[in-house]
Formats: structure tokens, sequence, C-alpha cells
């Protein structure tokens, strides 16, 4: 049997870079949640937002974080207090005057006079904690074990307080012998000293390197210049003044008289006085002030404490940066290693991958920047959510009673200008030089070598079924669309703001990809009219000003039909109100409710205009107003135009149906409705 030789794999360290065993970001939900979060009346910046804070299906969102956060804050709060130094020291001390006074009952050669001095001593003690430590401070102990207890108080007093300013210096002088004190007071002093050369602008680099190798082992940030040396000391002691500022003032009290008794020397306490003084200075901008409120029952210490604080004060900074409510706010501003620090691993992946969500949903062509720095959905979003809606419309009309399916575009005719693929059952013309180009293509692409097909030295084309395209014809001339919604104040109030956006878009989204050939123009009208493009008015906030300008909305429409003289004018007028406002000879608009008879009459002679265009008109009204309904019969009557008065739900088939019917054979008179997505129509009678 021959043996098989596999290459051998191998491993090297991973340097960096992307995580490769990082799962792909998927953005197909978050553009799915987006869009219909834009289409609910969101802006597109709040829409991302909105999904990065939930999360999706499979993916905890910032709003999981901040809870993970809040909780975690809380449970630091209610589970500790701020006792436990003095509570340790209270315990020491209780321990050393019982161990003395168990030596004074035992020694029998002790001078009676001399022993009902000590006891009087011990029983006169005050109730005070710290003065109680300061009137001992000069007691001659008889009991070892008491001396060693009361040294231990010193000891833990300085190490304390030392821990308070430098992490872990609780547990690192544990033991200490003299020498290892004064190794502290050195690195005090000339910690002190280059910080006061800094504050002077005198220092250098060499001074800080110098500074470190000489007291390194004290400072395992490892700072790499005076200013990360000083940020790293500074945040640790305003969280140190800050768990003071959070205790009672018999607490503080207690502390500071205590204090003088650290290591023995009040040289300590002089030396961190002058520290924090120095920081305090360079770094006015920490939270000096702050304070917190603890309710629990463990204790804890001066060092353990200013852990906590700045526990706290990293979970706040987290808090923020993940509320993103600031100005230019990015998921990058995310610390994850504080993230990882607080939450554990687990968080920080979350909050990466949605950090490579966010840069995912930059990138993807889908969102873009204006010229004013909002976000905006790009030409390529608004497609993929106009396909959508079309898709919903032409279910709608499909599920009426009455429809039949077509194939072609128009019954016969002109060419409409556009093509598409063929399907089985077409009659249409090819379109030739697209048929022939998609098959030049193909062939291309599939990079056969030169010569194998043929002897003519280069790649045969063959034509395939795939490559045909026809062109769709139309009954009639092109079409000059002017869809006028209505962005009153009522419109939003009453629920109407999304379907009327949603409509826009499937009109817009149905004449750019099957009627190329048509001409629409979309007009907002409130207090007064402009015209929009699809992205401005499928971002666009719902709007508060009260006011119904048809007049304003009516002139713009017949400037753009008078652009189309030979195109056939289509009008479709979605609205909830009689007009209430309209503009005067001067360009300033009047607005005054109930509607004002000139408003009326201006509305009606634009109206008119419209009909001795030709146009076709529709008026969709919403609502069941008895007012509303007499102004728009009446008004449909003038210009043979029809009213229908859809279900909010319905309004996207409707104004899709009637657009199609206006360019149907048998035009409006045969009140055809119906929907070409994907080739398909469905006609209703």
């Amino acid at each position: 049997m021959t043996r098989r030789h596999y290459p051998r794999s191998r491993y090297t360290p991973y340097d960096g870079g992307p995580d490769p065993l990082a799962s792909p970001v998927d953005i197909s939900e978050a553009l799915d949640a987006i869009g219909q979060d834009v289409m609910s009346g969101y802006s597109p910046e709040r829409a991302m937002r909105e999904f990065l804070r939930r999360g999706g299906q499979d993916r905890r969102g910032l709003d999981d974080l901040a809870r993970r956060i809040a909780e975690k804050r809380r449970e630091l709060t209610q589970r500790h207090n701020l006792d436990g130094t003095l509570q340790e020291v209270k315990e020491l001390l209780d321990h050393a005057v019982l161990s003395e006074r168990g030596q004074l009952a035992r020694d029998i050669d002790m001078d009676d006079g001399e022993r009902a001095l000590r006891e009087l001593t011990l029983d006169n003690l005050p109730p005070s904690t710290a003065a109680a430590v300061s009137e001992l401070s000069s007691y001659d102990w008889q009991s070892r074990e008491a001396r060693e207890d009361f040294e231990r108080i010193k000891d833990l007093l300085g190490r304390e307080m030392l821990d308070q300013r430098f992490a872990g210096m609780k547990e690192a002088l544990e033991n200490a012998t003299d020498e290892d004190r004064a190794r502290i007071n050195e690195m005090l002093t000339d910690l002190n000293d280059l910080l006061s050369k800094h504050a002077a602008g005198q220092d250098t680099q060499q001074d800080f390197e110098d500074f470190m190798n000489k007291h390194g082992e004290f400072f395992p940030e490892n700072p790499q210049n005076v200013d990360e040396l000083i940020d790293a000391l500074a945040q640790r002691a305003a969280a140190a003044q800050r768990m003071m500022n959070s205790m009672t003032a018999e607490q503080r009290a207690e502390l500071m008289q205590l204090a003088e008794q650290a290591f023995g020397s009040p040289a300590l306490m002089e030396q961190l006085a002058q520290l924090d003084a120095n920081l305090q200075a360079l770094r006015p901008g920490e939270d000096w002030s702050g304070s917190e409120r603890f309710d629990g029952e463990q204790g804890l210490g001066l060092g353990d404490g200013t852990g906590v604080l700045q526990d706290l004060a990293d979970l706040d900074g987290l808090a923020e940066q993940l509320a993103q409510s600031y100005d230019g706010a990015r998921l990058d501003d995310i610390d994850l290693d504080k993230l990882a620090q607080q939450l554990g691993d687990d968080a920080a992946v979350d909050a990466r991958t949605l950090q490579r969500l966010e840069q995912a949903l930059r990138d993807s062509g889908y969102l873009k920047r204006s010229s004013d720095g909002r976000l905006k959905l790009s030409p390529k979003a608004m497609r993929q959510l106009g396909k959508a809606l079309l898709k919903d419309v032409a279910k709608r009309m499909s599920g009426r009673q009455g429809q039949r399916d077509l194939r072609q575009a128009g019954a016969a005719g002109e060419q409409s200008g556009a093509t598409r693929e063929w399907q089985f059952g077409d009659t249409e013309p090819w379109d030739v030089t697209r048929t022939i180009t998609n098959a030049v293509r193909r062939t291309v692409a599939e990079h056969r070598p030169i010569g194998s097909t043929g002897s003519t030295g280069g790649p045969r084309v063959r034509l395939k079924v795939g490559d045909v395209e026809v062109a769709e014809t139309e009954a009639r001339t092109q079409a000059a669309v002017a869809l006028l919604v209505d962005t009153s104040f009522s419109m939003a109030m009453d629920g109407r703001w999304v379907p009327m956006k949603r409509t826009a878009l499937a009109l817009h989204t149905l004449i750019r990809s099957r009627f190329r050939g048509d001409a629409l123009q979309l007009i907002g009208f409130g207090r007064h009219a402009q015209v929009m493009d699809i992205e401005e008015l499928t971002g666009l906030d719902a709007m508060w000003d009260k006011g119904t300008n048809l007049h304003h909305a009516l002139l713009l429409a017949n400037r753009f039909f008078r652009k189309h003289p030979h195109a056939q004018p289509v009008l479709l007028i979605v609205t909830d109100g009689e007009p209430t406002s309209h503009l005067e000879p001067n360009g300033e608009v009047y607005f005054e409710y109930p509607p004002h008879p000139l408003t009326v009459a201006y509305s009606v002679r634009e109206l008119d205009t419209s009909g001795r265009l030709g146009a076709q008109v529709t008026f969709f009204r919403l609502g069941s107003d008895a007012g509303l309904a007499r102004f728009v019969d009446s008004m449909a009557r003038r210009v043979e135009g029809r009213v229908i008065a859809p279900e909010l739900d319905d309004l996207g088939a409707a104004v899709v149906g009637s657009y199609l019917g206006s360019r149907g054979p048998a035009g409006l008179e045969g009140g055809h409705y119906g929907d070409w997505f994907g080739g398909r129509g469905f006609w209703v009678e």
C-alpha cells in the first residue's frame, strides 16, 4: 500500500487584526428593521440607532449592555458600605485591649497601684475609635499580643492610605519592614518633585524615565510618559476623594484622626496631602467633588472602597458611551477593555459585534451622509424598500376579487422605453441590442480559452434564454404623474403619516422600475407646498405646522404638467382635510380655520387649470369628515375626476391602481387597477 504524504500545517500566534473566529456580520436583518422604522416615521439615523440599541433576533443590543451596567452599579452600592477600615481598626483595638486586660490580671509581680492606673486608663477610653487609638499611642503595653495588634493598626492605616492612591499597596506592604517604608517615602518625595517640575514646565522625558527606572515597580499600569502617569494617579486620587465625600461627617473625622497614626508617623500623610494637591492642580477636570450613597452590609476598606468608586466612575462612563446621546456619538467610542473588565469578555464581544455592524451598515452603500452631516438612505436602500412595499401592494391587489393575470406591460402599441427579461408566453418584440450585449457579457465572463470553441480565434457567442430581453409596449403616450401628499398636522396626529410615505415610495419604485418613460413629481403640502425627492419625503419627520395648502400644491403640479406638454397629465391627491391656507399674490401664506372662502376659491381655480391641461384627477380621501367628503366630491365633479376613500392599509394599492388604470387601454373610465411587480399585472374591474 502506498503511503500518502499530506502537507503539514503550521500554527503561529495570532498577531492582531480582525478576529478570525468572529462570525460574519449579517446586515440583512438590520436593513429590514431600519427600513421598517423609516417607514414608521423615524429618520434613518434614528432607525439605525434604535436597531443597534435593541439588537437583533440573535444579537444583544446596547440596551442589554446598558441594563447590565446599571445592574452592576446598583449591586455595588447596595452590597457595600464605607465602614470597612473603621470596623477593622475597632476589632484590632478591642482585641488589643482585651489581651492587655488579661495580661494585667495574670501579672502577679506588678505593683497594685500601677495595675490600677493601667486598668483605669483602659476603662476610661473614649467611645470614638480614633480618639482611643490616639490616646493609646503612647501607652506602654504589657501584653506582647496587644502590642502587636496595636502596631497592626498603624500598619493597616498606612497601607490603606497608600492603597487609596496606589492600587495593590495594601497587599504588597503587608509585613513591611522599616526599609520598605523608607522606600515608599523616597518614592513619594521623588514623585512630588517630578509633578512640581511638570507643573512648572521644567520636566523632561529623561526625568520621567529616571523616575520610572528607580520606582517603576510601584506603577503596574506602565505609563509611557508623565501625562499617562498623572492620568492614572489623578483618576485614583479623585476616586479616593469621592469616597471621602461619600462618608458621613463622623466617619470622615474618625479617619482623618486615625490617619495621623499611619505607620506611626505624620510624614506619610504630609506626602500624600502634597500628592493630592499636585494632582488636583494638574487635573482639575477629574470629578473631585462627587459622592455616592452606599447602603449595604459589606464594609469596604479605604483601598477597596476607592477601587469601587473607580469602578462606579468607569460604569458611568460606559453608560454614557452606550447611551450614544451626545453629538457625534459612534459605537467606536465604547471602551472595550473597560467593558470587558466590568462585565466580562462576552459583553466586549457583543459591543465589538455592534461596532462592526454599524461600520458594515455605513460601508454597505445603504446609508450615506448628506452635505449637512445627517445620515440618509441611499438610492440603493430606497430601491430595496420600494421593492418590498411594491410587493406588499401587489399582494393586496391580487387578493381582490375579479383579478386576472396579464404578462404584457401594455396591450399593443408604442414601446415604453423599458425592457425586461423574456418570460414564457411573451409576444413583445426582442430588444436585439440588449439581448446580444447580454450574451457577449456572459460569454466573456465564462473565461473560455481562445480557440476552444472553434477556429475563429475567439470564443463563440451563443444565445441562451436568459440573455433575451423584450421591449415593453404601452397603449398610449407617456404620463406625467403628480402625486400630492398632505403633510399637515392632522396627517401626523391621526396616524396617516406612515401610510402616506409608504404609498409615495411604492409609486416611485413602480414608475422608476417598470414605467421609466413616465415622469413623476412628489409634492408635499402642509402650511405651504414643496417639491420633494423620494429620499427627502421618506426621511421626513412628522410636521406639526397647521395648514393644508392645496392651492400651492396644485400650482406646483400644473407647472410640472406644462414642462411635459406631450405627456398625459395624471393628478393624484392624498389628503385628510379641506384646504385651510393659500398663497397670496405677494407669495405670503395665508392660514385660517375654518377655511376662508378665498382659500377654497384659489384651490378651485388651480384645479380647473389642471382640468384644462387634460389631467386625469383622483382624490384619495382619508378620514370620515363630512365636510371634507362634500368638498372633495364637488372638486372631483368639476374635472370629471374620481374620489376613492381607502382604508389606510389599502392606500398604497389604491394609488398604484389608479395610476395603472390611467395608463391602461380603458383609461380611468374602465375603473381598472393594476400592479406591475416582477413583470406581472393584476387587473381588477
